[in-house]
């Protein structure tokens, strides 16, 4: 199956489960936190996220590189060790948008995540790991050669 018909075909999946009314578009907007992806600092983000009182966690582990060749494809790898990890955020300092993203995961899934983020410049990269109702945080500073937010 080529890349269009598996599209169409998604797509009109989709759309069926909409009309079904097994999914709702309501339902998936309620997950989007707005004001979480627009806030331009971390304070901002992390106050969005509800974490404004998150603690350091040794647990959660960041495996990306010191040196970044191209801040626009920085691959990161973060895993929680901490029981019960409901979700991981990734947040930059110095990007303009500070929340990269946000995965959360269903009870007795393994809390890994591997993925690519845009760095604007050398920044901090902040995890932010929420389990059990509290958070916790580490964060790991990646040096960027060539911008990739416009750099």
């Amino acid at each position: 199956m080529v890349r269009r018909e598996f599209l169409l075909r998604g797509s009109g999946l989709l759309a069926a489960l909409v009309a079904a009314g097994w999914l709702s578009p309501e339902a998936a907007a309620q997950e989007w936190n707005r004001a979480a992806f627009e806030a331009k600092s971390i304070k901002e983000a992390l106050e969005a996220l509800g974490a404004k009182d998150a603690s350091a966690g040794a647990d959660i582990v960041i495996t990306a590189p010191e040196i970044a060749e191209n801040g626009a494809v920085v691959p990161i790898t973060v895993a929680s060790r901490i029981a019960g990890t409901e979700s991981i955020a990734l947040l930059a300092d110095k990007n303009p948008s500070a929340l990269s993203g946000v995965f959360t995961f269903p009870v007795g899934t393994l809390p890994e995540v591997h993925t690519r983020v845009k760095l604007a410049e050398t920044s901090n990269v902040h995890v932010l790991v929420r389990a059990g109702g509290k958070f916790a945080f580490a964060t790991k500073e990646i040096k960027v050669t060539l911008g990739g937010c416009g750099g």
